[in-house]
């Protein structure tokens, strides 16, 4: 590392034009919200408003569900997870395809023919209002974590790069991010997030390449890796409390991108702003290579950072950086910062992140509050234009929500192993609600009510026992700092060096006190964390299913077949009809089941309210041009006018 003398124990700031540039990334998202608020300021519609007018195009909808969820805390968790333990964490590219089939193949076609708009509706069709309004309020508290942890993530690297001051970025951020969203909507939401796209894949290639030309190329960076154990993809260990293996990245990570795109509000919501279900599917096939792209380039630079830092780890020493989460901005600064602008490029690309899950995750709150929770309880005689004035002030207040909610967040540690763990925890519970509604159609209200209030209690437990016990299965990575050059005693040198060869990472600077066997629960509280969702999904389905058979279980021919998914008719439409027609459970589904069927067109069961029929007819009449059809507001337009008396109650 001789030839390295840019590792000088200094830090590094921005120039000029890094300031230049990064500010020109946010100002060009906040005007493209500027933009759409000016246009369409004679739309004051819901329909305008949350869903683009469900005219959105494919490519650009492809692109905001590609950056939805792939925020800071995975540009800036991934490449530190590489340096710090092993490559195991690469296997997550296949939970992706895991996800996103399923997602096409069952979730996106079935709430695409509802004809709804909030995917907590149908839990009020399926079961109850009860059932509904529980599953929000579940929704919203992992959603305001989840996006505070997004906020939090890029402050900190910036703090780590330029010393400004952490908790000013965190408001500047989430303000910019309220402000383009508020005013533009889903519109601008799409728009942003395909210039941020572009923004994040340009940052992560520059600082690849050049980080790979630092080092020799990437394979002499590889190689570097291997000699230290850093590239491990053999470990297949069943064992669920492996902290990462195949079978927990691949189907516990699995299950909780499932979640994020099957049953998540942002992501049908950008789904369902398309024209089609065949477009919405498209959409979501084109956001795959996209999802295993910029994941894999944020593997390659975790290898190339770990081979540039291999021989001197900066963590907690020369107060370089307190975190790992702020490995990978000092590194963009050492090898990035005599090209003044790259830096700049960097920093937007990781801000980017940021603002295109915060925007997407504003815009999915400003349509579950008002129609999920404020007009069914209190506002049931709102016109449309009110409730988009109302969703626009629901954006506006959630927006200052996670603000302060970053301040909470900050101390719970490493950010990707931390958002995982807490989102998994509360988010799984509100899977599993549909999860059991879709597939199971024996459950009834008390199912889903005691299955999910056990699964989240039982969640609770583990996770809180495995942060208090400091019960993580983690196994420990040699660090070295043999070879800094950084200008310090030779004393301090060796004690440095002998202090770092016990040193594994964050966690182990910090060692957890060494529980004793007898405590019975310890093997429980070292679940791996990516099997906290899957873990949550089958204890709701399996308590969920042994109370609704206990209270009386519902009759599967009594259902509307819509708001049962086909499961076997989806994923083997091939097998002959006397072998699927018991695997539907006794539910009444006439014939395939038909992707592209029109929300309620020729359903001669339907319990489902006609007001979502006349509702879709009147918009395909007004987009017709037919300005004289009358517009009965429905489910379809977001104005739940009616909700209370066509609710399917079983």
């Amino acid at each position: 590392m001789e030839d390295y003398s840019i590792i000088t124990g200094k830090t590094k700031t921005f120039s000029v034009v890094d300031y230049v540039l990064f500010g020109l990334t946010l100002f060009i998202s906040a005007a493209i919200g500027l933009v759409y608020a000016i246009i369409d300021r004679r739309k004051l519609s819901s329909k305008e408003y949350l869903f683009g007018g469900r005219q959105m195009s494919v490519i650009p909808v492809a692109l905001s569900l590609l950056v939805t969820f792939l925020s800071a805390v995975t540009l800036l968790g991934t490449p530190a997870e590489m340096y710090t333990f092993n490559t195991m964490y690469w296997y997550l590219c296949l939970s992706f395809v895991f996800a996103i089939v399923l997602s096409v193949v069952l979730f996106v076609p079935f709430f695409y023919k509802l004809g709804i708009t909030s995917v907590f509706q149908y839990l009020e069709m399926r079961f109850n209002k009860t059932v509904r309004t529980w599953a929000v309020i579940l929704f919203m508290f992992p959603t305001i974590v989840y996006v505070s942890f997004v906020l939090y993530a890029p402050s900190l690297a910036f703090n780590a790069v330029t010393g400004l001051d952490l908790w000013g970025s965190v408001a500047a951020i989430g303000a910019i991010a309220t402000f383009y969203t508020t005013l533009g909507g889903m519109k601008a939401v799409v728009w942003t997030d395909s210039f941020q796209a572009v923004v994040i894949i340009a940052g992560l290639l520059a600082v690849l390449i050049q980080g790979s030309i630092n080092m020799g190329g990437f394979g002499n960076a590889w190689e570097i890796a291997a000699n230290r154990s850093r590239i491990n993809f053999h470990d297949f260990d069943p064992d669920p409390t492996t902290r990462h293996s195949f079978w927990t990245i691949v189907f516990g990570g699995g299950f909780v991108w499932l979640g994020l795109y099957g049953v998540s509000q942002a992501q049908i919501q950008r789904a369902l702003s398309c024209s089609s279900p065949r477009k919405a599917q498209l959409s979501m096939l084109i956001n795959l290579p996209g999802l295993i792209l910029i994941v894999s380039l944020c593997c390659m630079i975790g290898i190339v950072m770990f081979a540039f830092y291999a021989d001197c780890f900066p963590l907690r020493f020369n107060n370089l950086i307190f975190s790992t989460d702020q490995m990978l901005p000092l590194f963009v600064m050492d090898i990035l910062s005599q090209f003044h602008g790259l830096p700049g490029v960097f920093m937007s690309c990781i801000f980017s992140g940021s603002l295109s899950t915060l925007s997407s995750t504003l815009n999915a709150l400003g349509a579950v509050i008002p129609y999920d929770l404020i007009q069914p309880m209190c506002c049931k005689k709102l016109s449309d234009r009110s409730m988009t004035i109302l969703s626009k002030v629901t954006v506006f207040i959630m927006g200052g929500v996670m603000i302060a909610g970053a301040y909470g967040v900050a101390q719970l540690g490493s950010v990707l192993q931390a958002t995982y763990a807490v989102t998994s925890v509360l988010d799984g519970p509100v899977f599993g609600i549909f999860i059991l509604a879709m597939f199971f159609p024996w459950a009834n209200s008390w199912g889903a009510i005691v299955g999910s209030v056990t699964s989240l209690a039982i969640m609770l437990w583990i996770c809180i026992g495995a942060f208090v016990k400091r019960a993580f299965n983690i196994i420990p990575s040699r660090m070295s700092v043999s070879g800094c050059n950084w200008n310090i005693t030779t004393t301090a040198m060796t004690t440095l060096a002998t202090t770092m060869s016990t040193v594994n990472t964050t966690e182990a600077v910090n060692a957890p006190p060494m529980v004793t066997p007898r405590d019975p629960l310890y093997s429980l509280y070292t679940l791996s964390y990516l099997n906290y969702a899957a873990t949550s999904v089958a204890i709701v389905v399996v308590v969920g299913l042994i109370v609704s058979f206990i209270t009386g279980r519902t009759d599967p021919k009594s259902l509307d077949p819509r708001l049962i998914c086909p499961l076997f008719d989806c994923l083997f439409p091939c097998l002959p009809e006397m072998i699927l027609r018991p695997l539907r459970f006794g539910v009444n589904h006439e014939g395939k089941y038909d992707v592209d069927a029109t929300p309620g067109v020729n359903d001669k069961a339907s319990k489902i309210p006609e007001m979502i029929t006349t509702s879709y007819a009147a918009d395909q009449k007004q987009e017709n041009g037919d300005a004289n059809f009358p517009v009965k507001h429905g489910v379809d337009n977001m104005a739940y006018t009616e909700i209370d008396t066509i609710s399917v109650r079983l």
